[in-house]
């Protein structure tokens, strides 16, 4: 056995490699796109396993499960479901410029479904994919590496011809960075490469000349043109988009907004956020000028239709959509990628010089290797030329020699001492002669039909072509203007087939603004039944129903309907609602729970006080614990703009038991679960600051609890019941604060 050694490390060194080795790993194997063909592992390994597969865009389709399921037992060892949401999102038109993958089945909608499993759905290659991506993999133009186990051999990068990055954007959260590349239009992309191989010294300005901007699959319209050269020269910027909105007449004289294009950020989930927000503004009445709104988007395209009342302000209803939902948003620009095995952050120009680079490095070895086949083929052509011309004195040697090694020998070397000639001269002929070893294996499996007259002019004719093709691939390799031009007519082959029209509009448009209507200040009358359902009425509508009302709700407040209403839970928090988002109308109304309209959460709280924030603000608080503190608050301190804040501080495992508006002339009576009632003047309870947790109102005993409190006028006949007794509170004791109380039995 041998003896084992124990290495000392630094357990913090330990973390600090092992976390570094896991960023670079998902860096660089997992979240990011390399540079010369955008592609992400992932979808790098996907397409070649389509290819490898034989799925190719002329082909029957093939279920996804097979493709994901071969992916990841050769290639990419990470589980299923990334492989298929990378598969599928290379088959959706609506998030790439290009898609690469063919799909068949349901593999989602711009609204936000999700696919089919994969056991349901199929794939092909694009016809793009196959001819721009994969074509030539054959001819040892990129490196091949081990896969994750060393039984498979991988690309490390696909030869793709198409600058993919800018074409189809990337998206991608890695540890410490994240990537987020928007889509271009095809054509435009290959103007600009091609730009910049006539002249390297390009700026990212004159590149623009090209590439107007991005192009989204779901269009749009880009507003802040003149921030795109300061985003594309830095490689990080906002870009401003809004969905495209047209106007319909109606029925009636009356007018609808059909929006038919939407921001890319919309993709999703976002449009139904979106119709929410649009139902929203018209409950909160931020807008009454939307009657309806449905979403009739299909597989033409999109169409969201806002029908709008006779004589609505169309401008200022579409700049609020804009300022107000997401139908203007912003796609935040950060081109990061991997550039010569490391991430960078890049400007336009560094990404079309990086691509160009891989042009020129796959072409020369693309070319390098033909030119060696045709050198080849010349070798082996001028040896069966020379042959022919003494094919006699070969037919001789090969009729005398005793085994092929021998002939062979004879061929190449001149070695004529095995072999039987028929004359003195045929052997020293014999002698002279000096073929390759390619020429003579060439020769000795030639057929006899090549003799023939017309096979040995098309030898002839084969030779004058290799030595064309010759000729032609060692002017690409040595002039860097006739590879340029073979690249650039590669390209544009490319864009004649695949290119398509602008989608995107790219412009300077002027900041959406739109007059909020000033909602009519008016007294309005604040209702809440038990339940928490709330709402508002005027006050005549009150007044006819002052009976039934007061019945039926716990909490009644006179307000006005541009001011909060302030609600104190036993958590110690208040919460603020807007009187406006309150439904208004008929009594009968159900009214909306508070829940959802503020921050209180009737599961985890319970209201202690309800009060007009207005009113509050030139009053006193009284706040009463469940351990017996007490203290009152200036109005003042709850004049906030959150929605939530702490009213008070709380001990542990405290309550509040009581908030009310207190006055001098009152009197304070606290009541405990054991009976005991303490009485004492409301100018006892010390004025303290929200945050403090107060004074001390009454002594308790053990297990004991204050239960209720009381804020007495002078003069009141209050009388509440313990057990069955009837107690008159105005008739108690009056005592100091911080007694025990008189203990009343029930």
């Amino acid at each position: 056995m041998q003896d084992s050694q124990i290495i000392r490390t630094e357990y913090s060194d330990v973390m600090k490699k092992s976390y570094i080795d896991y960023a670079m790993s998902v860096i660089i194997a997992r979240a990011l796109p390399d540079v010369r063909d955008g592609l992400k592992p992932v979808q790098r390994r996907t397409l070649y396993d389509m290819y490898e597969l034989g799925i190719r865009y002329d082909r029957p389709y093939r279920k996804c499960a097979r493709i994901v399921g071969d992916t990841m037992g050769k290639y990419h060892p990470h589980g299923d479901s990334s492989i298929y949401e990378a598969l599928v999102v290379m088959a959706q038109e609506f998030k790439k410029g290009m898609i690469l993958v063919d799909g068949h089945g349901n593999f989602g909608s711009i609204e936000g479904d999700g696919a089919a499993a994969m056991r349901y759905t199929e794939a092909r290659l694009a016809k793009v994919t196959q001819e721009a991506y994969l074509a030539d993999l054959d001819k040892d133009i990129v490196d091949f590496v081990p896969n994750f186990d060393e039984t498979e051999k991988e690309p490390e990068v696909l030869p793709v011809r198409l600058p993919n990055l800018l074409v189809n954007g990337a998206e991608g959260i890695a540890v410490g960075m994240a990537t987020s590349i928007p889509t271009h239009n095809l054509g435009e992309v290959i103007d600009a490469v091609k730009a910049h191989m006539k002249n390297d010294d390009i700026s990212t300005r004159q590149l623009l000349r090209y590439i107007k901007g991005p192009d989204f699959p779901t269009g749009g319209i880009v507003v802040n043109k003149d921030d795109l050269p300061d985003i594309y020269e830095k490689g990080t910027g906002k870009i401003k988009i809004r969905g495209k909105v047209e106007v319909e007449d109606a029925k009636g004289g009356k007018s609808r907004l059909v929006i038919t294009e939407i921001p890319y950020t919309m993709i999703g989930a976002g449009i139904g956020k979106f119709l929410n927000d649009v139902c929203a503004l018209v409950e909160s009445k931020k807008t009454s000028d939307i009657v309806d709104i449905s979403n009739q988007s299909s597989k033409e395209g999109i169409r969201i239709v806002i029908e709008l009342k006779r004589g609505a302000d169309i401008e200022n209803l579409t700049n609020m959509l804009y300022k107000k939902t997401r139908l203007e948003d912003t796609f935040g620009v950060n081109m990061l990628a991997v550039a010569d095995g490391r991430p960078e952050t890049m400007g336009l120009k560094k990404i079309i010089e990086h691509h160009v680079d891989f042009q020129f490095e796959m072409a020369t070895r693309k070319y390098q290797n033909l030119l060696n086949k045709e050198m080849d083929k010349k070798e082996i052509q001028e040896g069966l030329i020379k042959a022919c011309d003494v094919i006699d004195l070969i037919i001789e040697i090969l009729r005398g020699s005793r085994s092929v090694k021998d002939a062979k020998a004879c061929l190449t070397q001149g070695v004529t001492e095995n072999i039987q000639f028929k004359t003195k001269i045929s052997r020293k002929m014999a002698s002279m002669l000096r073929f390759t070893e390619r020429q003579a294996t060439a020769i000795l499996e030639m057929r006899l039909y090549k003799l023939i007259g017309l096979e040995i002019e098309a030898l002839m004719k084969e030779h004058d072509e290799t030595l064309g093709k010759i000729a032609r691939y060692e002017e690409i390799l040595n002039n860097y203007d006739s590879m340029a031009e073979v690249i650039i007519e590669d390209l544009d082959r490319l864009k004649k087939e695949f290119a398509r029209k602008r989608r995107t509009v790219v412009e300077n448009a002027e900041e959406a603004v739109y007059e909020e209507k000033k909602v009519e200040e008016q007294e309005v009358i604040f209702l809440m039944d038990r339940f928490g359902y709330a709402k508002t009425v005027d006050g005549t509508t009150y007044g006819r129903n002052k009976e039934a009302a007061d019945a039926e709700n716990k909490y009644i407040i006179s307000c006005m309907n541009t001011g909060k209403i302030c609600v104190f839970t036993n958590t110690g928090k208040m919460h603020q609602i807007k009187v406006l988002d309150l439904p208004y109308g008929k009594f009968r109304d159900k009214g909306i729970p508070i829940d959802n309209v503020s921050n209180y959460d009737s599961t985890q709280e319970e209201i202690v006080y309800i009060c007009d924030s207005e009113q509050m603000r030139y009053s006193r608080l009284f706040f009463a614990t469940k351990q017996g503190m007490v203290k009152k608050v200036d109005g003042n301190e709850f004049q906030v703009a959150k929605r939530s804040i702490a009213a008070t501080k709380l001990q542990n495992e405290d309550m509040v038991t009581a908030v009310g508006v207190i006055s001098e002339n009152q009197s304070v009576v606290l009541k405990t679960k054991d009976g005991y009632f303490l009485k004492f003047a409301a100018e006892e309870v010390a004025e303290k600051k929200k945050a403090a947790i107060g004074v001390r109102g009454i002594k308790l005993c053990k297990n004991d609890e204050v239960e209720e409190a009381w804020l007495l006028e002078e003069g009141s006949e209050m009388k509440v019941t313990v057990g069955e007794r009837e107690v008159s509170l105005g008739r108690l004791k009056m005592a100091k604060r911080d007694g025990t109380g008189t203990k009343v039995r029930g």
